[in-house]
């Protein structure tokens, strides 16, 4: 039986009940990167099945699942490959780079190599997707994993927060031990890959804007891995104090914590002001 409305009659249209409109079920593919050990599996596993695996299983290839998640009343099918991160299973997983809309890029804070890696696995994916491929329309998500071991951490928060924000990338600290970060992660993560869907695949010019400049990142990692005062502060040993005072002054202006936002600058200050001070020290 069919019925129909005849808009002809007043107030008909307006009386009928309001059916809810259904939005279409979204389903989006996502990848796991990062060195082998790192914990990308046991993340994967933590916020899908709520548990935490002690013994280390070596994922060979690629583990494959699905779940539904609920983002703002949005169901999503998330289709997750986990990929190997031993070098040994390249040829594997360098089909699965293509057609993904976001990124969970693990490293473990206790493994600085693991930390460094990740320009690598940038690279490798960028290979992969070839001339055509959009990196910048991918949603990424870098997890600083193993916090919970902070006996052995040698990556602090805050370089890898500039790493990963001077990219325009989320950042969060987890561990897929205890749990912490994980629910947060997936959630900020899943809904940014939403957001994404939604501006017809490509990412909104808000979450790629980054409060800082280049020059200043690249300054706080060149402070942070700096031999000595001499390094630190771009000058040559047996420089002036006139000389050394430019140096400061200029890097005071572009890192002093009123002005710079960036991870790790208020520590790269400081180091700028003692390195100044020691060497003001032994210059007649």
């Amino acid at each position: 039986m069919c019925l129909w409305a005849d808009s002809s009659l007043p107030g008909m249209e307006a009386n009928l009940p309001k059916r809810k409109e259904t939005r279409k079920l979204l389903r989006i593919k996502v990848i796991s990167m990062g060195n082998a050990e790192v914990g990308k599996s046991c993340i994967i596993k933590r916020y899908c099945e709520k548990r935490f695996v002690p013994k280390y299983l070596a994922t060979i290839g690629i583990d494959y699942g699905v779940t539904k998640v609920q983002i703002r009343d949005r169901e999503i099918k998330v289709n997750i490959f986990d990929m190997a991160g031993h070098p040994f299973f390249y040829e594997v997983r360098n089909e699965f780079y293509k057609d993904t809309q976001g990124v969970v890029l693990v490293y473990d804070v206790g493994q600085k190599e693991s930390f460094d890696a990740l320009d690598g696995w940038m690279a490798e994916m960028k290979q992969e997707l070839g001339p055509h491929g959009n990196m910048e329309n991918i949603v990424f998500v870098v997890c600083a994993n193993k916090i919970d071991c902070t006996k052995h951490r040698c990556v602090d928060e805050s370089e890898g927060r500039l790493w990963a924000e001077s990219r325009g990338f989320l950042y969060f600290e987890t561990s897929a031990q205890t749990g912490e970060g994980i629910n947060e992660m997936f959630q900020t993560f899943y809904s940014a890959i939403v957001d994404l869907c939604d501006n017809g695949g490509k990412r909104p010019t808000s979450s790629m804007s980054v409060g800082f400049t280049k020059e200043q990142a690249d300054t706080i990692r060149r402070i942070r891995n700096s031999k000595d005062s001499w390094d630190m502060l771009g000058v040559k040993p047996g420089a002036t104090r006139d000389e050394v005072n430019k140096a400061y002054r200029k890097l005071a202006v572009l890192l002093h914590p009123d002005k710079c936002v960036a991870p790790g600058s208020e520590d790269a200050f400081k180091a700028v002001v003692n390195a100044r001070t020691a060497l003001l020290k032994n210059i007649k």
